[in-house]
């Protein structure tokens, strides 16, 4: 039986716990579930390659999730918000 590919990228925070909980809610007897620990050098490595900015993240079956593409802070968006410029 063909198996799809779920990864969890995680860092053991609440928002991670509830995003692995509800994965393994909805999981059906198709999804191989694996949770990584964002601790681990090679893990974060990984992370990287696949595009992964923030956590959690959820790769299926390769692919980042589009759901937790596109996040985490920017240059752009910290400078916008004042980041960098002083005060008058």
């Amino acid at each position: 039986m063909a198996k799809r590919n779920v990864e969890v990228f995680s860092a053991g925070c609440g928002a991670c716990q509830e995003t692995i909980e509800l994965i393994n809610n909805i999981a059906c007897a198709s999804c191989d579930i694996t949770v990584h620990d964002m601790h681990d050098a090679a893990v974060a490595a990984r992370a990287k390659s696949l595009g992964i900015r923030s956590v959690p993240a959820v790769v299926i079956d390769g692919k980042l999730a589009d759901c937790c593409a596109g996040r985490g802070p920017t240059e752009t968006v910290l400078r916008q918000a004042g980041v960098g410029q002083p005060i008058a």
